[in-house]
């Protein structure tokens, strides 16, 4: 006998059991033994042969198909909000005049950006696997999108992060006749990198919402604004550790504004979702993460306000928001993963959808009339 390789999640079967008859009467008719309890005290009704049962997903197999992401994907969403956020404050230290700000931001950028792409790189198994994402442009894909947004973010950051870093061995780099140039170029390169670093920064969490993610779906409206708050904890929190305070009161006034974004988009949004969407959010792993990210982001907010002019303080606090942001993101990508097992996170937000749908009259649509 051949079994297929289905047959592995098969329940066992339960033997049936023979139902008995008892001998025909007299008058012909055959009559099965009544079960003991069986029907009301009268004897007229019977009990329902069925008994309640709980809901699960054929073979208990997910209904939703849990990606195959892991830490090197959460790595990367982390590092793409630090190194988008750090080129942003590139470009604000480089119209304000900041010099130490610019070249330790411009620097962050670069060093994220890289290391992100290592981690992306190392999630997809082969290097050849990256330039393939890149043979074509479709603009309906935020994959598609971020691959070219990553390279061309890559290529700016690199050549105004590449100029500092000449600066700062003071013209020591084999450049010659180049040095101009690149001097020429880091000026509108720190631009093109700063104009990028926002929507590098959020990108991904376009990604994760645009699938069937029960968790990530539902948090379609407010990801967006969690990431963008998350990216600039990063790189606020960055600059403080890498900066003297005498020139972070920019970056010390975007962790503030980041610390209150995030709180407040986390709120809306786990308040916007279903239960059962949002129950990944609070437990397991994912829920320790999240509640230590907003403890941490809190602590961070004060300590930036309150010692951010101290460089031990501020590096203190500027620690504690890197850390809350990177949790944020670690939080919510195993948030997702872990609604995508349990049919119920599934099931239940979708009846409440359709029961919704036909309490506002709508009820002439194939989502309405096929259940």
């Amino acid at each position: 006998m051949t079994l297929s390789e289905f047959d592995s999640y098969r329940p066992p079967e339960t033997r049936r059991r023979r139902r008995s008859v008892l001998r025909a009467p007299q008058d012909g008719f055959a009559r099965r033994r009544r079960r003991p309890g069986a029907g009301t005290n009268d004897g007229s009704r019977e009990m329902p042969v069925v008994e309640d049962v709980e809901f699960t997903s054929y073979y208990g197999r997910p209904i939703v198909k849990p990606p195959p992401w892991g830490h090197e994907i959460a790595a990367y969403l982390f590092l793409g909000g630090l190194a988008g956020g750090s080129a942003l404050l590139g470009l604000g230290a480089q119209l304000t005049g900041r010099v130490a700000l610019r070249r330790s931001t411009r620097l962050t950028a670069l060093g994220a950006a890289g290391a992100g792409a290592v981690f992306l790189i190392s999630d997809l198994g082969r290097p050849e696997r990256f330039l393939h994402m890149m043979r074509t442009v479709k603009i309906t894909s935020p994959m598609s999108l971020g691959s070219w947004l990553l390279g061309a973010f890559s290529s700016a950051a690199g050549v105004a992060a590449a100029a500092e870093v000449d600066r700062l061995l003071g013209s020591r780099l084999p450049l010659g006749p180049l040095r101009g140039l690149l001097r020429g170029a880091a000026g509108p390169a720190g631009a093109c990198a700063g104009l990028l670093g926002a929507p590098l920064a959020v990108y991904t969490a376009v990604l994760l919402s645009d699938t069937a993610n029960p968790t990530w779906n539902a948090a379609r409206r407010e990801l967006p604004f969690v990431f963008v708050s998350s990216a600039s904890l990063a790189s606020g929190g960055m600059a403080m550790l890498t900066t003297a305070p005498s020139q972070t009161v920019p970056a010390r006034v975007l962790a503030v504004l980041g610390v209150g974004g995030d709180l407040a988009a986390m709120a809306l949004m786990q308040r916007r979702m279903h239960p059962a969407e949002a129950e990944p959010l609070h437990t397991g792993a994912a829920g320790t993460k999240l509640r230590w990210a907003e403890r941490l982001a809190i602590a961070g907010g004060i300590g930036t306000i309150v010692g951010g002019g101290n460089r031990m303080a501020a590096g203190a606090a500027g620690l504690a928001l890197l850390t809350a942001s990177a949790l944020t993101r670690f939080g919510v990508l195993e948030a997702g993963i872990e609604s995508t097992r349990d049919p119920r996170h599934v099931i239940e937000p979708q009846k409440a959808r359709l029961a919704a749908r036909r309490a506002a009259g709508i009820t002439h649509d194939s989502i309405t009339t096929t259940g």
